[in-house]
């Protein structure tokens, strides 16, 4: 049983993962309105007779999210069963499901009566808490054989501010990066890293200010992260958890950062933004686990 739950969890996490940058894949391409106006059938067919690939990519995405959709309540379930005993189960089982099955319903409004920009841009964000919440779970259930890491852990005050902090602020360079994507400014800027275009200048409308906007939240977390780790070298060469754990962190936001600037030199290569999504989904499920053992530290002194 325990096995058949790690696996299953496993499966669960990579199929929310795909979710996301299947999400991702239909607004760079442009896929939204495949299927029309009707939601959940395309067209208001079981099988639709018009393939178009606008299609295929909407109707791929539906079809995955609505069987990740039921693979998260049955793990929802199973988990609250078996290991509903440690704290965080029930809240992370409750939190997966309830922003995935959010994060479909503002799918849906957006199909059937149309969203602005800066609401749909909230549709990445909501999946990523979904995954956060998975990959948690699927940690403690593989944790559920011995003591937890955190139990050996001590993160002082500073260090737990700045995780704290860091994940709070992570969300919103997220939303900035989905507003770019859902006001179609990725390359309202031809500069990477300023937007110079033909003379170096303020923005001067709204795609511009996104943009920018964007990079210079992206570029902030970037600069803070490389404190923080530089902070777990010193300090927490001991505890390999957060010593590694933020060398990763620190892994994954330089390569955000590339593959943003990539996108710019590109002209929006779709696999570099694809990757670009799946960078910043692994930085937050690695900044989510922080606040999980920075909640289970012994002493925060």
């Amino acid at each position: 049983m325990r096995r058949s739950l790690k696996w299953f969890a496993v499966a669960t996490t990579i199929g929310m993962l795909i979710v996301l940058i299947g999400g991702a894949l239909v607004t760079k391409t442009g896929s939204g309105m495949g299927c029309g106006r009707t939601w959940p059938l395309c067209h208001g067919q079981f099988v639709p007779t018009d393939i178009t690939p606008a299609l295929m990519i909407e109707l791929a995405h539906r079809v995955i999210s609505g069987a990740e959709g039921l693979m998260v309540m049955i793990l929802s379930i199973w988990t609250w069963k078996t290991i509903g005993h440690i704290r965080e189960t029930k809240f992370l089982s409750f939190l997966s499901f309830f922003f995935l099955l959010l994060q479909g319903l503002i799918g849906a409004a957006a199909v059937k009566w149309g969203q602005s920009g800066f609401v749909l841009a909230l549709h990445f964000g909501i999946s990523l808490v979904s995954f956060a919440a998975l990959f948690l779970l699927t940690l403690l259930i593989f944790e559920i054989d011995k003591k937890f890491d955190a139990d050996k852990l001590v993160i002082d005050k500073r260090m737990g501010r700045h995780i704290v902090f860091i994940s709070i602020y992570s969300y919103l360079v997220i939303y900035t990066g989905a507003l770019v994507r859902h006001t179609k400014a990725s390359l309202v800027c031809r500069d990477w890293p300023l937007c110079i275009n033909n003379s170096p200048s303020m923005p001067s409308n709204i795609f511009e200010w996104v943009q920018m906007g964007h990079r210079f939240a992206a570029g902030l977390i970037f600069i803070w992260i490389a404190y923080i780790t530089f902070l777990a070298v010193k300090h927490y060469r001991h505890q390999k958890v957060l010593y590694w754990g933020w060398i990763i962190a620190l892994c994954l936001v330089s390569l955000q950062v590339i593959a943003g600037a990539l996108i710019i030199f590109t002209r929006l290569n779709l696999y570099i933004a694809l990757l670009h999504a799946f960078f910043i989904t692994c930085l937050f499920g690695v900044l989510s686990y922080f606040l999980l053992l920075y909640s289970r530290s012994r002493k925060r002194y």
